[in-house]
C-alpha cells in the first residue's frame, strides 16, 4: 500500500474511532453499520486512477489539481462520475447499483455535478447537484445526497456534544452539557442536584471527556442515509438510515439515527447546536437552538425551542419552548402555547398555556415545577416560582406562588382571582386513568438501546407518599382552623371545607388501593401452607426504598439509591458514562423490590405491626380494605364516564331532527355508555380484582387460628 493510501486509511480509522459513540451497541464495540463502513474502505485494495480513467473522467467534465491524490477500489466505474471537481485526498468506492427516489424514479449510483474535497465515499453512494461543495466527510455505503447547497466540516468539531444548555433557569445555574447518550435521568441530576457540586463537577468532566473523544475534523454520513433538497449543513454528523429532506440549515449537531429507528428531518427545519436521538421526527419549519431532542420525540408545525431538552416521546406543535426540561411525554399541540423555565413530565399543555418567570427585578431568574401527569386548560397561566402536584389539572390564571406538591391528583382552578384547590378529585377522573393507560401504548421508540428508563405506573411510592402527606396535611388544616371554617388556606391556595373533607376520603381510598395492590402482587400465585411461609413471603428483600421516593424524570427511585449513586460518582467508583447508565438501569430494574420495601414499611406504620409478623387475619383485613377501595374508585370512574353520554354531551348532534335523531346521531358517532370500550375495561377490572381478592382470601383462610 502506498504511503498516501496508508495515510488515508489511518485517517479513516481515526475517524471511525471518533464515531464509535455515535453507533455504540450494548456490550461495547461498533454497530454493524460502522463495522461495514470500515471494512468497505480498509479491506479493499486501494489504488490510484489509471491514465485511461483519468482521461475518461476529464472527458466527462471532471477536474482535479492532482489526480494522484484520488484513490479508488477495484471495480470502480469511471463512467458513473461526471462533472465533479476533486480536491484534497479523496477515496471512492465502486458504483454499480441504482437508487430509488420518490415517485418510482431510479437513478444509477455515482457522483454528478458536485465539488468533493477531502472525502471518503463508500460503495454505491449517490451524490448529485451540490451547489457549493462537500468537504471533509466520510460517506458510508448506499448513502444518498442530492440537490443540496453545502455539506462541510471546518476544523475540529464535537458535533454538538458538550454544548451547555441553560434549562429551567434562563439566567443560568442549571446548565446541562448535552451529548449523544444523554438520558432524562442524567439530565435531571445535572440540572437539579446543584447542591452536590462535587458530583456535578465529576459528571461534567465525564461528558467533557466524551465530547473530546468524538471531536473530529471529519464528519460522517451513515449507511443508507438520505439527504435531499436541503440548504446548508455545517459540522453535522448524521447516523445510519436518517432521512433529511428540505431542511433549511443544520449546524453543529449530531443526528443519532439508527437502522432500527431512523431519524426524520423535514422541510424548513433550522437547527443549531443540537443533539437528536434515534426515532425523532422534526419537520414543518421547526426551529431549534441549543437543544437536545430525545428518542421518539416529534417537533413539527413551526414549533420553536431554545435552550431546552426534550426526552422520550415528547411532542411539540405550533407553540414554543424556552429553557425547559421536558421529561418524557411532555406534549403541547397548540399555537400561542409557551412553556418556559420549568420542569415538565407527562404533561399535556392546553392552547394558550403560559407562564411568567420575570418579575422585572433581577431578571428571568424564577422557575416552576409541574410534576408528572398534569394538564393545563386553555389560556391557563402560572406565575413562577410555583410547584404543581402530580396529576393535577390547572385551569384559569394563577398569580400567586403556590406549592401543591403534597396535594396530588387535584384540580387547581381560578375563581374570583383566587387559586382554588380541590384535592384528590382527579383520582376519580376517567381522563387520569386514560392517560396512564395510553402512555405505554404511545411509546414510539424502536431502538433496542433506550436512553430513558420510564415507569408508567399511576400509583407508586412517589405518588402515594404524597397522598399520605396530603391526607395528614388536610387533617391538620381542619384541626387548626376548626371544623366550622368555610375554607382553608394553604400555600396561597384556597380549599373549600367540603373539598377538604372529600380530599381526605379520596386520598385514603387511593392509599388503601395501592397498599392492597402491593400485598396482592406480593402473594399472587404463592402456595402458603403455613403462617411461617406467609411471613417469609411478606418479608422485604432489602431496606432500600423505605424512605422518600423521587421521580427522576420518568423513573421512580428511592432517594437513598440516588444519593448512593451520587456518592459513588464523587468517590470515583462511578467514573464513566457507561457505569452511570448501568446504575440507572439497575435502579429501574429493582423497582419492584424497592417498592415492596416501601409499602411494607408504610403498612407496618399504619397497622403497628411488621409485615413479617402478620397473621392471616391481618392479611384478610388489608385485602378487604383493598377490594373496597378498588370497587369504590372504579364505580366513581364509571360515574365520571357516564357524564360523557349525558344529554348535555349530545348538544350539537342530530342537527336537523328531533330528540330521536339526536340520540341516534350521537350513538352513531360516539357510541353508547354500555358499549363504550373504556367502560368495558373498568367492568373487566372490577371482575378481575374481585377474583384476585377471592383467591387470596381462599388461600389465606386455612391459616387462620381456630377460635
Amino acid at each position: 500500500m502506498s504511503g498516501s493510501a496508508s495515510a488515508i486509511v489511518t485517517a479513516f480509522r481515526h475517524a471511525a474511532a471518533d464515531l464509535r459513540p455515535f453507533c455504540r451497541v450494548p456490550g461495547g464495540g461498533l454497530a454493524r453499520e460502522a463495522v461495514d463502513a470500515e471494512r468497505s474502505v480498509t479491506v479493499s485494495h486501494w489504488r490510484r486512477l489509471s491514465a485511461e480513467e483519468v482521461a475518461q473522467l476529464t472527458e466527462q467534465g471532471c477536474l482535479c489539481d492532482n489526480w494522484s491524490r484520488i484513490q479508488v477500489v477495484d471495480g470502480f466505474s469511471a463512467e458513473r462520475v461526471r462533472d465533479v471537481h476533486f480536491s484534497g485526498d479523496v477515496k471512492l468506492g465502486k458504483f454499480d447499483g441504482q437508487v430509488s427516489f420518490f415517485g418510482g424514479v431510479r437513478k444509477p449510483t455515482g457522483l454528478h455535478r458536485v465539488t468533493i474535497h477531502n472525502c471518503i465515499i463508500g460503495d454505491n453512494v449517490y451524490i448529485g447537484h451540490a451547489r457549493s461543495y462537500i468537504a471533509n466527510y466520510i460517506i458510508e455505503n448506499d448513502a444518498v445526497i442530492d440537490n443540496i447547497d453545502l455539506l462541510a466540516v471546518e476544523g475540529e468539531c464535537p458535533f454538538g456534544n458538550g454544548k451547555a444548555v441553560s434549562v429551567v433557569n434562563e439566567a443560568g445555574g442549571r446548565e446541562i452539557p448535552i451529548y449523544d447518550r444523554l438520558s432524562a435521568h442524567t439530565g435531571y441530576i445535572l440540572a437539579f442536584y446543584r447542591h452536590r457540586p462535587a458530583a456535578i463537577a465529576r459528571l461534567k468532566e465525564m461528558i467533557h471527556d466524551y465530547a473530546v473523544s468524538v471531536t473530529s475534523s471529519m464528519g460522517r454520513i451513515g449507511r443508507r442515509a438520505r439527504i435531499t433538497n436541503c440548504g446548508i449543513l455545517k459540522n453535522v454528523r448524521i447516523g445510519p438510515a436518517a432521512v433529511i429532506e428540505g431542511a433549511n440549515r443544520l449546524e453543529n449537531g449530531s443526528v443519532n439515527s439508527s437502522t432500527e429507528d431512523p431519524v426524520y428531518i423535514g422541510p424548513g427545519v433550522y437547527a443549531e447546536d443540537f443533539i437528536i436521538a434515534s426515532g425523532a421526527r422534526i419537520t414543518d419549519g421547526t426551529i431549534l437552538c441549543d437543544c437536545f431532542v430525545g428518542q421518539g420525540t416529534v417537533l413539527a408545525k413551526e414549533y420553536s425551542a431554545e435552550h431546552s431538552v426534550f426526552f422520550a416521546n415528547c411532542g411539540g406543535f405550533h407553540g414554543e419552548a424556552s429553557s425547559i426540561f421536558a421529561g418524557p411525554y411532555t406534549v403541547t399541540h397548540h399555537k400561542s402555547t409557551l412553556l418556559i423555565a420549568g420542569l415538565f413530565s407527562f404533561v399535556n399543555a392546553g392552547s394558550g398555556t403560559n407562564q411568567s418567570n420575570h418579575h422585572y427585578k433581577l431578571g428571568p431568574v424564577h422557575q416552576g415545577v409541574v410534576e408528572r401527569g398534569c394538564k393545563t386548560g386553555s389560556d391557563s397561566y402560572m406565575l413562577w416560582p410555583a410547584k404543581v402536584g402530580a396529576f393535577t389539572v390547572v385551569m384559569g390564571r394563577h398569580y400567586r406562588n403556590a406549592d401543591t406538591s403534597d396535594l396530588p391528583f387535584s384540580y387547581l382552578i381560578e375563581h374570583d382571582d383566587q387559586s382554588v384547590l380541590a384535592p384528590g378529585v382527579n383520582l376519580r377522573s376517567v381522563g387520569t386513568v386514560r392517560d396512564a393507560r395510553k402512555w405505554p401504548q404511545r411509546d414510539r421508540r424502536k431502538d433496542s438501546k433506550k436512553l430513558d428508563h420510564i415507569n408508567f405506573k399511576l400509583l407508586s411510592p412517589f405518588t402515594i407518599q404524597k397522598m399520605i402527606n396530603g391526607r395528614d396535611l388536610l387533617g391538620k388544616l381542619k384541626e387548626t382552623s376548626g371544623p366550622t371554617s368555610d375554607y382553608f388556606t394553604y400555600h396561597s391556595v384556597k380549599i373549600l371545607s367540603a373539598a377538604l373533607e372529600r380530599g381526605i376520603v379520596l386520598y385514603q381510598t387511593g392509599i388503601d388501593k395501592y397498599l392492597g395492590n402491593c400485598l396482592i402482587k406480593r402473594l399472587e400465585g404463592r402456595r402458603l401452607r403455613s403462617l411461617e411461609e406467609l411471613r417469609a413471603a411478606l418479608r422485604p428483600e432489602t431496606d432500600i426504598g423505605r424512605g422518600t421516593w423521587i421521580d427522576v424524570a420518568g423513573m421512580f427511585a428511592p432517594q437513598e439509591a440516588v444519593e448512593q449513586l451520587l456518592d459513588d460518582i464523587e468517590s470515583g467508583r462511578i467514573d464513566t458514562l457507561d457505569q452511570l447508565e448501568a446504575r440507572f438501569a439497575s435502579i429501574h430494574a429493582s423497582y419492584s423490590i424497592y417498592e415492596w420495601a416501601w409499602a411494607a414499611d408504610v403498612i407496618a406504620r399504619q397497622t403497628g405491626k411488621a409485615v413479617d409478623q402478620f397473621d392471616a387475619d391481618d392479611v384478610i383485613r388489608l385485602t378487604t380494605r383493598w377490594i373496597r377501595a378498588v370497587l369504590d374508585l372504579d364505580h366513581q370512574l364509571c360515574a365520571d364516564a357516564r357524564k360523557e353520554f349525558a344529554p348535555t354531551a349530545q348538544i350539537g348532534f342530530g342537527l336537523d331532527g328531533g330528540t330521536d335523531a339526536r340520540l341516534s346521531d350521537f350513538e352513531a358517532v360516539r357510541g353508547s355508555f354500555d358499549g363504550d370500550g373504556f367502560v368495558a375495561e373498568i367492568e373487566k377490572h372490577i371482575a378481575a380484582k374481585t377474583a384476585l381478592a377471592d383467591d387470596l382470601l381462599r388461600r389465606i383462610e386455612p391459616l387462620r387460628s381456630p377460635l
